[in-house]
């Protein structure tokens, strides 16, 4: 008698586990897609839309606050995508904890720019002036390679893009004094320096548009547009290129200049 209870209580075990995995099982025409908590969830809201009528798929939108939450999850198999990060912070999340993603496609470039209320071209801007640039390493970085682009300075080309710092200044003929600040308190400090590297967001919070503004700024062909990513094992399944090209739909286009007034920068 007791074998039997035994075997009863393994058979429904067994069934209700097989359910539960049933029930659990992905519909293959829905994507998980993680994002960042303000205007990248809202661009998704439309490319929901676009997906849902174009592709038929089905695109559940996934919030995080925590920049380092959307890559673990994706690893971990909670998302099937991401949309919030540039190329560089991905390849170090990538170096970090072994992760293996592909870059599925790039969204918008959010220009930094090099702003300055004394000067209206890079050629005035006297020996020895001062220069805020972001004090965090990410920023830090993006701000000297554009100082870089922009022919104030030379950086060592022998050093990782995405990881210059201040040490790495090979060339500065103007002998530019080169101060690194919070990056949303920048703005503020603009009557006081000669130029500052300013973050499209700090920018236009602070009244400020960049493509007009700004005297020097960021093109399509940056390194930090924001990117697309999956795991590199769903690099063939098709309905990832339907993500795609509803993130990058003619919709979620005018969506961006109108969150971004008119500030973001195709990258595609």
């Amino acid at each position: 008698m007791r074998k039997i209870k035994s075997f009863v209580y393994l058979t429904l075990f067994i069934s209700i586990f097989l359910a539960s995995c049933k029930d659990n099982k992905k519909d293959p025409n829905e994507i998980v897609l993680g994002t960042i908590a303000g205007p990248e969830t809202i661009l998704a809201e439309v490319a929901k839309k676009v997906a849902k009528n174009r592709y038929n798929i089905d695109i559940k939108i996934k919030e995080f606050n925590d920049y380092q939450e959307p890559n673990r999850a994706l690893d971990e198999g909670i998302l099937d995508a991401n949309m919030f990060q540039h190329e560089p912070f991905l390849k170090k999340a990538m170096a970090d904890h072994g992760y293996d993603f592909t870059i599925l496609g790039k969204t918008f470039v959010y220009p930094m720019g090099l702003y300055s209320s004394k000067y209206k071209n890079l050629d005035k801007i006297p020996n020895g002036s001062v220069i805020a640039i972001p004090n965090d390493p990410s920023n830090g970085a993006r701000a000297l390679l554009l100082l870089e682009k922009a022919g104030l300075i030379k950086l060592d080309s022998n050093v990782d893009k995405a990881s210059v710092t201040l040490k790495d200044i090979k060339s500065n003929n103007k002998h530019l004094k080169i101060r690194e600040l919070d990056a949303a308190g920048i703005p503020r400090v603009l009557p006081d320096v000669a130029l500052a590297a300013i973050n499209t967001n700090y920018a236009i919070l602070a009244g400020l548009i960049p493509s007009k503004d700004a005297i020097f700024l960021e093109t399509k062909d940056s390194i930090y547009a924001n990117v697309i990513v999956i795991k590199t094992k769903d690099v063939e399944n098709n309905k990832f290129n339907q993500l795609k090209s509803s993130l990058q739909s003619q919709e979620v286009q005018a969506k961006a200049k109108e969150l971004f007034k008119n500030q973001s920068i195709k990258a595609f």
